[in-house]
């Protein structure tokens, strides 16, 4: 039997891990944290992920955990309401669910739980293939070797790093970084996420499913000696790119102070010539991110089912130029309209918010 390692148990490691066990492989995956993360923003299950979703049978449990969210309140500079924008994943019929990223990874890893085995509180730390296997360093426990290694670790890719070189050479900055807190309280209101914008700045309250939560969406440029594991500089950063700003901010800002899980990281593109080397391939956020804008849990999602899918029909290195093939058709389309996307929630002018405001006012839509 082919046993596999996965590095990473988000959202595309436990997809990967659950199909490629029911395609007749051996998958591992090892986890730097304790437990799965909490924080992070609401993500959608839709497009190709649908489908993927309802063949794992986790399409109950996802909707049972679905956002309260019936519609976006777009307000003006005094804090009063502008425009009601609905969301699509409360129609009727809809083919698409809005849930807590923690609530999907919960879902994810519930469903592949028992058919791979699961190392937390681990990571890899060393990587060396040859012609038959990867020998595989942990950071606890003892080597051991795999026939393939999957790198499912996200934006920040330990497995990236080992094998295709420094993360300043794929990943790439987009202007703009986000914050998350959730708020351990119920939004006051209850249905509609808020969007309160001035230049450059966006302040949003989403209901989730019933434990608010507050995201700073901000625009900047790279900052030198960003740490991303950093609380602290997160926070000063946050603090002092909302210094100022009125409405509910200052209230906010105060939570941010005292926050014990705030989530913050750059918005940013992973760029590579080639998501595979050898017997090692990357997925999700590793291989392509996409960041805040584009869709990320629903392609990681489907690029796990696709890399699995094409393991079971050919060799591995077939199969990873088949899987990278039909995946990029998905994944290049949506990193071209990041910048567009990031101009609809985040203007960089009072112009650019009038002119988004008046189109959500008279059309209903962002």
């Amino acid at each position: 039997m082919t046993d596999i390692l996965i590095s990473g148990a988000g959202v595309a490691g436990p997809t990967l891990a659950y199909w490629l066990a029911r395609n007749g492989f051996r998958p591992t995956v090892v986890e730097r944290s304790q437990g799965l993360r909490s924080s992070g923003n609401p993500v959608d299950v839709r497009g190709p992920a649908f489908p993927v979703a309802e063949q794992m049978g986790i399409l109950p449990a996802l909707r049972e955990h679905q956002t309260r969210a019936k519609a976006m309140r777009v307000l003006g500079i005094d804090g009063k309401p502008l425009a009601r924008v609905p969301m699509g994943a409360q129609r009727a019929g809809s083919q698409e669910v809005e849930l807590p990223r923690g609530e999907l990874a919960s879902v994810l890893y519930a469903a592949a739980r028992d058919h791979a085995e699961f190392l937390f509180d681990e990571t890899i730390t060393g990587l060396h293939q040859d012609e038959g296997g990867v020998d595989v360093t942990f950071d606890r426990a003892g080597p051991r070797r795999f026939d393939l290694v999957i790198g499912a670790d996200g934006l920040h890719s330990t497995t990236r790093r080992l094998v295709f070189g420094p993360e300043a050479d794929f990943v790439r900055h987009m202007g703009v970084y986000v914050a998350t807190l959730p708020l351990g309280e119920p939004a006051r209101e209850p249905d509609e996420i808020l969007m309160y914008n001035t230049p450059g700045r966006l302040l949003s309250i989403h209901p989730a499913n019933g434990d608010a939560l507050a995201a700073f969406i901000f625009r900047g440029p790279a900052i030198p000696g960003f740490d991303h594991r950093d609380m602290d500089q997160h926070k000063k950063i946050v603090l002092d790119a909302y210094a100022g700003i009125g409405w509910r901010v200052p209230e906010l800002l105060d939570r941010v102070r005292t926050a014990t899980d705030l989530y913050f990281d750059s918005v940013s593109q992973v760029r590579l010539p080639a998501w595979s080397t050898g017997r090692v391939a990357l997925v999700g956020d590793a291989a392509a991110c996409l960041s805040l804008f584009g869709e990320g849990s629903s392609l990681a999602m489907s690029a796990g089912y696709t890399l699995a899918a094409t393991l079971a029909e050919a060799p591995h290195d077939v199969a990873f130029a088949r899987y990278e093939t039909e995946h990029r058709k998905l994944v290049e389309p949506k990193q071209r309209n990041v910048s567009r996307a990031a101009g609809l929630i985040v203007p960089k002018t009072r112009l650019g918010i009038g002119v988004r405001n008046l189109a959500a006012r008279v059309g209903g839509t962002l």
